[in-house]
């Protein structure tokens, strides 16, 4: 530790002598000696040049596939090299959440640039500056729901089943009752989900569209049934997919939520990701985290400040139906600057170019023997196929040749496409999965 720590001996010795010890053994006197690692056997230090060598091979273990044609939550798109350009500046990495907020000026400006563009995008009032990622922002825009009278949670069984785990796992922390309505021919089931809704006690349907088969559903006509029963409609939706389809407010959504990811950041092995939340104005207070707003200083110039941060930890704790304190700033800039370079015109071109592809690969996938679309609805990027045989033997088939294939789920595989698969990749897959198949 005290070696780690960029100080000198002499200043560490002054530091100690501040508070009355003697050395770094008498700061850390408290700690049971059972738990001390008194020897850590740690290895000698190197040189960077030996590190950069020993870290460059253990990269190259990794795999990395040239032909990507699976999604399911995480979506291999085109990032233009501004992004990164500008998500790396030091004064953007370095910074963290604003607590002396209006110091933070340029911070300020990216997360409100950021809130108008997420608003553009879906339809929505207002925006708070983003949470974690898609499934936390769809947990937290149930817990926005929840009042004394109506205390239940009713989300499709056609959502991501990682965002079904993340909203029950919130629901079971604040009491409330997750109820899941049954899935009919890749879409939410109509007559199910109305007869939950008679229950006066429940808050919220949530609803993902695209939903997890890759199906559009009739949203307009779920958040009219919602609405009738007194309930709150939400929506999760891909944000590229945003660019073409009617937004969530034209569905009547009252929250809009998603996974931010496709808007500029790399799949990443998972993450840092980032959850996109939009309200109608009636639940703008209900909103988590922080909203920026726009005002003018003292001397009448443009200037931005932090309207409302009421739900945070450090702020009306007890009160709080949330835990959120912080954003995802620097993954915020990054969607800010990815939709900026794109514009309306490019994420239009690149969500055509999703769909069809998509198109294009279904029916190609599909003149093969034993491979059939599962569900017959309309579809953005993804669509899900039979698939005769195993489909891990398949897919390992595929990565054989450098592809990584579809998602295998229990009704077959969800394949997905985006604008970054040319159609000679798709031929090439088509091809792979034809040889696969007879080799079965």
């Amino acid at each position: 530790m005290g070696s780690y720590v960029p100080s000198t001996a002499d200043e560490r010795k002054e530091m100690l002598n501040a508070i009355g010890l003697a050395s770094m053994e008498d700061l850390f006197s408290d700690v049971p000696s059972n738990v001390k690692l008194e020897d850590l056997d740690l290895p000698s230090g190197k040189s960077e040049l030996t590190v950069a060598s020993e870290m460059e091979e253990l990269a190259d273990k990794n795999v990395v596939f040239k032909s990507i044609f699976r999604g399911a939550g995480a979506y291999n798109h085109y990032i233009p090299a501004i992004v990164k350009s500008v998500t790396s500046k030091e004064e953007f990495v370095t910074a963290y959440t604003p607590y002396q907020a209006e110091v933070s000026q340029g911070i300020l400006q990216s997360i409100f640039e950021y809130q108008t563009m997420i608003c553009e995008l879906t339809g929505m009032d207002v925006s708070n500056a983003s949470v974690y990622d898609g499934a936390s922002a769809a947990a937290e825009a149930v817990a926005m729901c929840r009042d004394r009278k109506r205390t239940k949670a009713v989300i499709s069984a056609t959502t991501h089943p990682q965002v079904i785990e993340t909203v029950k796992t919130y629901c079971m922390g604040a009491g409330t009752e997750c109820i899941i309505v049954p899935a009919k021919d890749g879409k939410t089931d109509m007559d199910a989900l109305g007869t939950l809704l008679e229950d006066k006690s429940v808050a919220c349907f949530y609803v993902q569209q695209p939903n997890f088969y890759g199906q559009m559903e009739e949203c307009e006509e779920l958040g009219q049934l919602v609405h009738d029963n007194g309930a709150k409609f939400i929506m999760g939706c891909n944000p590229i997919a945003l660019a073409v389809m009617k937004t969530p407010k034209e569905c009547g959504a009252d929250i809009a939520v998603g996974e931010g990811q496709p808007l500029g950041m790399p799949m990443a092995f998972g993450g840092p990701y980032l959850g996109y939340m939009a309200a109608s104005k009636a639940l703008m207070r209900k909103l988590p985290g922080r909203i920026v707003g726009q005002t003018e200083d003292v001397h009448g110039q443009r200037a931005f400040v932090l309207t409302l941060q009421a739900r945070e930890q450090h702020i009306r704790r007890e009160k709080a139906s949330s835990n959120i304190c912080s954003n995802q700033a620097l993954c915020a800039l990054t969607a800010s600057a990815y939709m900026t370079a794109m514009g309306k015109t490019g994420m239009e071109d690149a969500a055509t170019q999703c769909h069809s592809k998509a198109c294009y690969l279904a029916g190609e996938l599909t003149k093969i023997e034993g491979i059939d679309l599962v569900y017959t609805g309309e579809y953005f990027h993804e669509f899900v196929t039979t698939c005769p045989g195993n489909p891990d033997q398949l897919l390992k088939a595929l990565e054989k040749e450098g592809i990584l294939g579809g998602y295998p789920i229990e009704q077959g595989i969800l394949w997905c496409t985006t604008e970054k698969n040319t159609k000679a990749q798709i031929d090439a897959l088509v091809e792979a999965v034809r040889r696969a198949v007879a080799c079965n």
